[in-house]
């Protein structure tokens, strides 16, 4: 259960940020749902199923799921496929670029479901800074609920888990953050508050993030959502 705040404002002291990619930094939900939909037809599954289970997780796990009896990595390579080529209204969230430009950029990371391919296409294709180093779907063998994206994130930016704050927008992203430690924030992008509960905060997008650097920490100042 999460912690329940109001809506006043509150200060997250923190040494590292880890952003899930899609739903906090950029928007890609079409991109993804056209791509996925093309796939579900070749493969004759319910593509509003698939949509309805997809987001948050790795595309090899959805695949695994949705039609284990296909070579979930061949099948991934088409879908990447599509997605690669379709980057035409992928844009940035508000309040994003303000907010990588204000953190340090060895304080800040990316953990993403995405391939490393498909997140650095998305991340260049939006305008946005790819990080030197970040976690994405390549690089551990359990996704997003699982607690391995954020430690890998946390690891990466050498700081323990319970010093790193995550945004993220979906259930199986919060749960993964929390499993790993880290004090979450979750945007109301993809999913309704009810759905987020477990989140340590609420807020309606990034733009009500105001960072403060320092030596040691990074303040987070926050307006959190009413819950």
């Amino acid at each position: 259960m999460g912690v329940v705040v109001s809506s006043s404002p509150v200060t997250i002291s923190c040494r590292a940020v880890l952003f899930d990619m899609d739903g906090i930094l950029i928007s890609s939900i079409g991109s993804v749902e056209r791509s996925w939909t093309r796939w579900c037809h070749m493969r004759g599954v319910d593509p509003d199923y698939a949509i309805s289970v997809i987001h948050g997780r790795r595309a090899i796990d959805s695949l695994r799921a949705i039609r284990p009896d296909l070579d979930a990595e061949k099948e991934l390579e088409i879908l990447e496929d599509f997605e690669v080529e379709d980057v035409d209204d992928i844009v940035i969230l508000p309040g994003v670029r303000e907010l990588l430009n204000a953190l340090p950029h060895d304080r800040w990371t990316v953990v993403t479901s995405a391939t490393e391919r498909l997140a650095r296409v998305r991340l260049e294709t939006a305008g946005l800074p790819v990080p030197d180093v970040f976690v994405h779907g390549d690089t551990v063998t359990e996704g997003k609920p699982h607690p391995a994206p954020f430690l890998a994130g946390a690891n990466l930016l050498g700081v323990p888990p319970n010093a790193c704050v995550v945004f993220e927008d979906s259930t199986s992203g919060v749960a993964a953050g929390k499993a790993a430690g880290c004090t979450v924030v979750a945007t109301l992008f993809t999913h309704p508050t009810d759905d987020l509960h477990a989140a340590d905060y609420i807020v309606p997008d990034l733009t009500g993030i105001k960072p403060q650097a320092h030596a040691s920490h990074i303040e987070l100042h926050i307006v959190p959502n009413a819950r």
